[in-house]
């Protein structure tokens, strides 16, 4: 699929165990125009310098030994706020809930449509940073 490729001042955090997700992400995200940066674990995306101006993370829900809904929990913990887009390839009404309740912005079922990934992350970078209305978190596939 063509992605719109308006450069966006951008910096995305890909945190997923397959390592064919994250290198499809880095090109489709170079070709938008957004520096990215992949880590196959959480412990070594929090181990990272995390730059929250201008940044989101898209993270896969089920990862090797750990949860992908935690990250929302733990940036803030740091007081680290970014928007946090999950991925799935297990796309249940229940995960969706999950993902919302987790404090989700968005949910995709992998594999994901380019655009829409593309559109949804400069949507959650235009919400005003810290906004935690979850009400107005988009479910796409």
């Amino acid at each position: 699929m063509a992605v719109n490729a308006t450069v966006v001042a951008a910096t995305v955090y890909i945190v997923d165990d397959d390592p064919s997700i994250p290198r499809a992400l880095v090109r489709l995200l170079r070709t938008a125009g957004m520096e990215s940066f992949a880590f196959a674990s959480i412990d070594a995306f929090l181990a990272a310098d995390i730059a929250p101006g201008g940044a989101c993370v898209i993270a896969d829900v089920r990862l090797d030994h750990d949860d992908g809904l935690r990250i929302p929990q733990l940036l803030a913990a740091r007081d680290t706020r970014l928007p946090v887009i999950f991925l799935t390839a297990v796309d249940t009404e229940d995960m969706r809930v999950r993902a919302h309740q987790a404090g989700g912005m968005a949910f995709f079922r992998k594999p994901v449509d380019d655009q829409a990934l593309i559109d949804t992350i400069r949507w959650v970078l235009q919400e005003p940073a810290g906004r935690a209305n979850h009400a107005r978190a988009r479910h796409l596939n």
